[in-house]
């Protein structure tokens, strides 16, 4: 029935203008006491066998909602009542801004995927830590943030822009997430470089710890699949030297060339990040590089094509405790998070492995045997 809706409706819409439409609805529909557990019985029941530990939280399982979605933290229930197990809002930046011109995001229908290069649109990091300082639970979620730089604000500048962010919203973060991948913000990748980084993920922790009393935020840091196989080891080995609490692999791609993609010229040339089915293969080609590298040290979260329950199985035998996915709920509809969670549940009782903690990295020890 969605993919009908998505034909006949969201399909002939501009892809922003369809976003905040299914927006809308999502939001209207948890105000309704009935209807949301309506919808959360039948899009978000639980299986027990997925319960998942990770940064030393407890998740109902291992499937969340990527960033880039919910920017603003205006759905986090929403997205909970529809059956992801965490919901990471942002990115957010210090100060508020609009985005860069529209139209900035393309749907690659034939490919699955998405080009954006939305550029950070969001409401600025005061409004959002008002707004979930103001949330009245009403589902139980783990709720992560996203943090970047401002465009505005000058490369040698971005330590004090993030700590302003983390200074602001650590306290109403599950955990956070310091994001130098995404490919639309002037300079912000090369943030990843770790003589950069290095100082950065310091001054993100050393301001967590100073905002945030009688707890630990866990923090990790997004990755670009575009980096050189030695920079994603120097990123790994970073992430282990100060003690960080995962790394998430991995955000949107420029390269174009390479992947099979079948969409009009025009469109697949459009500039920004590539998302959806064609990332699926470099991000779980990086995923196992760092778990190769980190083992169970850190937290290792796979995002990046997860379509079905068999991409985020691969994920979990590849070594990522999480699984995140966004663009492919989009071409999927609101019965995506229940089919990957039934899907991953059946794939875990065929399994060798008890419990899903077994799993994780099931991959790369019987390489090793």
């Amino acid at each position: 029935m969605y993919k009908l809706l998505f034909n006949l409706v969201f399909k002939r819409m501009d892809p922003e203008e369809a976003h905040y439409l299914a927006f809308r609805w999502i939001r209207l529909a948890v105000r309704i006491p009935v209807l949301r557990t309506l919808v959360a019985a039948v899009l978000a029941p639980r299986h027990k066998e997925l319960r998942t530990e990770a940064l030393g939280l407890r998740m109902h399982g291992p499937f969340g909602l990527a960033a880039g979605f919910d920017k603003n933290a205006v759905a986090v229930d929403g997205m909970a009542m529809l059956g992801f197990d965490h919901i990471e809002i942002g990115t957010v930046t210090a100060q508020a801004q609009p985005g860069n011109p529209k139209k900035r995001l393309f749907r690659l229908v034939p490919d699955r995927a998405l080009i954006n290069r939305m550029g950070f649109n969001n409401e600025g990091s005061a409004a959002v830590a008002a707004r979930l300082a103001a949330r009245r639970e009403i589902f139980r979620t783990v709720v992560g943030v996203n943090i970047g730089k401002t465009k505005v604000v000058p490369e040698e500048e971005a330590v004090g822009d993030y700590v302003t962010s983390t200074e602001r919203l650590a306290h109403h973060a599950d955990y956070l997430v310091v994001n130098v991948s995404s490919p639309n913000t002037p300079g912000l990748r090369n943030l990843q470089a770790t003589e950069a980084l290095r100082p950065l993920l310091s001054a993100v922790r050393e301001a967590a710890d100073r905002s945030v009393s009688g707890r630990r935020v866990p923090l990790l840091v997004k990755i670009a699949p575009d980096l050189a196989d030695e920079d994603v080891d120097a990123v790994a080995d970073l992430a282990v030297e100060l003690g960080l609490d995962g790394i998430i692999a991995t955000n949107t791609t420029i390269a174009r060339d390479g992947l099979g993609l079948r969409s009009e010229p025009g469109l697949v040339k459009e500039t920004g990040g590539l998302s959806g089915a064609p990332l699926k293969e470099r991000s779980l080609e990086v995923l196992r590089r760092l778990y190769a590298r980190v083992g169970d040290r850190i937290t290792l979260v796979g995002v990046g094509g997860i379509e079905n329950a068999d991409d985020a199985w691969r994920r979990i035998l590849a070594g990522a405790t999480l699984v995140q996915g966004y663009s492919a709920f989009i071409y999927e509809g609101p019965f995506y998070a229940r089919a990957i969670h039934k899907g991953l549940a059946a794939r875990l009782a065929a399994s060798p492995y008890a419990t899903l903690a077994e799993a994780v990295g099931a991959e790369a020890a019987k390489s090793q045997a």
